[in-house]
């Protein structure tokens, strides 16, 4: 009895070590490639609210074509005025649902495409969202 306790041990011991040791098998071809991405940092913006007063506080991540190298010269300036631009104009209950956060993430798309056409802007992604009102 004492030998095949002994020999279960030995066998678990020995499946656990080179499962754990080698881990899920997968080929190269899995591992897809990071989209290169350029910060944008926090806005704060006060929204068109009528009466109310509402701002929205938004982080913003654009995923781009290609990397962005040392050389390239990023219109930082005019990529931050275009998203103050258009999420000013925005109003608070449009931010509420997911259609209207997309809806402004497609407008912000298009403003910014047309304002760095060079820059290879394919995505625009929000890393915080806050609408106060």
């Amino acid at each position: 009895m004492l030998r095949f306790v002994v020999l279960a041990i030995v066998i678990v011991s020995a499946a656990s070590y080179r499962w754990f040791r080698t881990g899920p098998t997968s080929s190269g071809a899995d591992h897809a490639e990071a989209e290169p991405t350029l910060n944008l940092d926090t806005f704060v913006v006060n929204l068109e609210g009528g009466n109310q007063r509402a701002y929205l506080r938004v982080g913003i991540t654009l995923g781009l074509s290609r990397p962005v190298t040392r050389k390239d010269n990023v219109p930082v300036a005019p990529l931050r005025d275009t998203v103050v631009s258009v999420l000013s104009s925005a109003q608070p209950d449009q931010l509420l649902s997911s259609e209207g956060k997309q809806r402004v993430k497609d407008q912000l798309l298009h403003a910014l495409q047309e304002r760095a056409p060079d820059l290879g802007i394919e995505n625009v992604y929000f890393t915080e969202f806050l609408v106060q009102i």
